[in-house]
């Protein structure tokens, strides 16, 4: 499957499952121990709000703190929706996946960043569901593409610390909950 389709099927799994939190799940925890649902959520609208900066050329230091904080408003399913489409575009513009991005590891190339984000909707989009009660079947494809970037970045993850240690799971386990298990979720864990 071509990148940006991945990147398309990602945001969208994300966004549905923050249209499916209900008005007293907001609180509730999620698999990342120090996020409860909010929290998770703004974390990402924040990712996909300080992509469409990087994307447009602005280092870190330029962007500064815009984005900490609140980024949900009194509507974080909208706000989910709009910082998703805003960056979409900002990598479906001419010659975007061959710019270089200011990320905090170094000078990335596009397509690896947005092999990241990708990575970061499916798995967030997994907690989210995860948190909620939602179905946590994420789509096929995305989570087969993200598996097999993943596996070459792994072991840069854990060192970097950006994700916890993987957690076992079963020799005929599907690729899915392989994924979620190497980003240091139990793929049983519950509230």
């Amino acid at each position: 499957m071509d990148l940006l389709e991945t990147y398309r099927r990602s945001l969208a799994v994300f966004t549905d499952r923050v249209a499916e939190v209900g008005p007293g799940q907001w609180t509730a925890p999620t698999p990342c121990p120090e996020w409860d649902v909010r929290t998770l959520v703004n974390h990402v609208v924040g990712e996909d709000r300080w992509s469409v900066a990087l994307m447009a050329g602005r280092t870190i230091a330029e962007v500064g703190d815009r984005y900490a904080g609140d980024q949900l408003d009194g509507d974080p399913a909208a706000a989910a929706r709009d910082a998703a489409a805003q960056a979409e575009l900002a990598f479906t513009r001419p010659s975007a996946l061959e710019r270089t991005v200011d990320l905090s590891s170094g000078p990335t190339p596009a397509d690896e960043y947005l092999h990241q984000l990708i990575a970061e909707h499916l798995v967030h989009g997994w907690d989210l569901a995860a948190a909620i009660g939602a179905d946590r079947r994420l789509d096929a494809d995305a989570v087969a593409g993200c598996a097999r970037w993943f596996r070459g970045r792994i072991d840069d993850y854990r060192r970097g610390r950006l994700v916890r240690s993987g957690v076992d799971v079963a020799a005929d386990a599907d690729t899915q909950d392989r994924l979620i298990a190497a980003f240091g979720r139990d793929p049983d864990w519950a509230p």
